[in-house]
């Protein structure tokens, strides 16, 4: 008698297992064990022009950080006027003799027009100048409206009312016009006309005036993802087993705020950094002779019909450094982005 063959059922029942066992590869076993920043990190990775992006807004904070450093060993500073000091170097019509604004070995990207003073370490200390104030007042802009916002959303009642309606007063003014405007105003309850303004005054004003009508629009964003947060189940579990508000928004709402709060940064800095400049291309900010990238666009706005090279490494410096922060907010918001597929 002939032994039972054994059935069709049992070789593919275990190949549907081998299958499946095929189906769970190593990578997805080592995503599920990583945090969801390692995720970010590694999206942020695979993502070439959010890489060279950073690159080249660490490249400008390190010359902002280094220009002291850089400018000793260079040789100049940015307040000589070595033009009217040296004759030669600027002709009757007080531009640069040699071609191309006066760029040579000596003078790496020329001589600025009447005053002669170097326009290289006079872009590092501008890079350095803008940077700073840009910075302080990102921060400053992204803390209040963190603390706000979180407070509006989950207080709620009338504190949410309240911080609402001032939210939509600040959002509600016209703030470059406004800047204009009130800048002087504000310096002229300080320092008298006939007197001037000192520098750090200026800079007191204009991180103050920023940083004011600046939080508005975060502190909205995150009182909109409280509001969603606070009826989830983690943050109601929360609650019931007796934890203290401040435990909830530290422990429970600010770990899932992290990413709007850094997509918000990295997109609010150059935003600082262009209304800055502006104001101090109008006139209303940081003043001649201290180095700012928009003092330095004010003045070579006035020579760039006879010398564009003046106008040509300010303007085109800021327009990397902007562009590039850019691209770096689009990608960080990619990778803090789990939906996100690369």
């Amino acid at each position: 008698m002939t032994p039972p063959t054994p059935s069709a059922a049992a070789p593919l029942e275990l190949t549907d297992e081998s299958v499946e066992k095929s189906t769970t590869s190593p990578s997805a076993k080592g995503n599920e064990s990583r945090s969801p920043g390692q995720l970010a990190w590694r999206r942020f990775k695979r993502d070439r022009t959010g890489v060279i992006s950073a690159a080249i807004v660490i490249f400008f904070f390190v010359i902002a950080l280094a220009a002291p450093l850089i400018a000793k060993l260079y040789g100049k500073d940015p307040y000589t006027t070595y033009g009217l000091n040296t004759p030669g170097l600027l002709g009757d019509n007080s531009f640069p003799v040699k071609p191309n604004g006066g760029i040579d070995s000596e003078f790496w990207f020329g001589l600025e027009p009447q005053l002669g003073r170097d326009v290289f370490s006079f872009l590092l200390y501008g890079i350095r100048n803008s940077l700073l104030i840009a910075t302080a007042i990102t921060l400053l802009v992204v803390v209040i409206g963190v603390v706000v916002g979180i407070t509006a959303g989950y207080a709620g009642s009338k504190t949410d009312w309240f911080i609402g309606r001032v939210i939509d007063i600040l959002l509600a003014f016209p703030s470059q016009l406004f800047f204009v405007a009130f800048t002087p105003v504000v310096l002229a309850l300080f320092v008298s006309p006939e007197e001037n303004t000192p520098t750090w005054l200026t800079v007191s004003c204009l991180v103050g005036l920023l940083t004011v009508f600046g939080w508005a629009s975060i502190a909205r964003l995150l009182r909109g993802q409280v509001l969603a947060l606070r009826e989830r189940e983690f943050v109601e579990a929360a609650k019931v087993t007796g934890a203290s508000p401040a435990r909830i928004i530290f422990k429970e709402l600010l770990p899932n705020l992290w990413t709007p709060i850094l997509i918000q940064a990295t997109l609010n800095l150059p935003l600082m950094v262009t209304t800055e400049a502006g104001l101090a291309f109008l006139g209303v900010g940081i003043q001649d002779p201290t180095p700012d990238w928009g003092v330095m666009i004010g003045n070579a706005a006035k020579f760039y019909q006879d010398d564009i090279t003046f106008l040509l490494f300010p303007g085109l410096s800021m327009v990397i450094f902007v562009l590039a922060f850019n691209l770096l907010g689009d990608s960080v918001r990619d990778a803090l982005d789990p939906k996100t597929k690369r």
